[in-house]
């Protein structure tokens, strides 16, 4: 019978003439397992079937139909470049076509004016001279608040779309254009008036 401290058996003792018997190899309960080796699929041998996972009855499968995909809002079409178009277009209409217009209507005035003009009129300081024009500067009144009106317009209008990237290259000529019409539309005049009282005082 074996001690119960002891964990391993203890051989008998060896009798005198008998061979005595080789050490046991120690033993370790720790002996690591053998490594995993995938079994050798053999040549012409059927594939075995893939196993596949099954819920069990009860357990939530999702939808039938698929998980949808995630909301993408609509994306903006990108818009033309009509914003900055139409600026360079307004600048146009108040640097050119109302300056021509202004120009005309001066040069009536200048003429008209000059006709009747006197020194009297002059070194007083009056303005009865326009009198017989008063139509004519009415209108070339009107141009000037309209030519401005639609100067600033396209001056806003081309900052918007050079800002937005809406026609950039016309809005930045009609920015520019914009910017320099009043100079324009002042000296335009300026000539026109000019030529009408040169053309005036020679019909006098």
């Amino acid at each position: 019978m074996t001690d119960p401290q002891q964990p391993w058996p203890v051989p008998p003792p060896a009798t005198p003439g008998s061979p005595a018997a080789p050490p046991a190899p120690p033993m370790n309960p720790y002996t690591a397992p053998a490594p995993y080796a995938p079994p050798v699929q053999q040549p012409g041998s059927p594939v075995p079937p893939v196993p596949v996972y099954q819920a069990p009855p009860g357990a939530f499968a999702g939808p039938a139909a698929g998980y949808a995909a995630p909301y993408a809002p609509a994306a903006t079409p990108p818009h033309g470049p009509a914003l900055g178009r139409i600026a360079l277009i307004l600048s146009l209409v108040a640097t050119v076509a109302l300056t021509a217009v202004a120009a005309v209507l001066a040069w009536q005035i200048a003429r008209g004016a000059s006709a009747s003009v006197s020194v009297s009129s002059f070194e007083s300081g009056s303005l009865a001279f326009l009198t017989p024009v008063r139509d004519l500067v009415l209108w070339f009144e009107i141009t000037g608040w309209t030519a401005t009106a639609i100067g600033i317009w396209a001056l806003v209008q081309g900052i918007v779309s050079i800002a937005k990237r809406r026609g950039r290259g016309a809005g930045i000529a009609a920015v520019i254009i914009a910017g320099i019409g009043p100079v324009v539309f002042v000296g335009v005049a300026y000539l026109a008036v000019l030529l009408g009282a040169v053309v005036g005082l020679g019909a006098r």
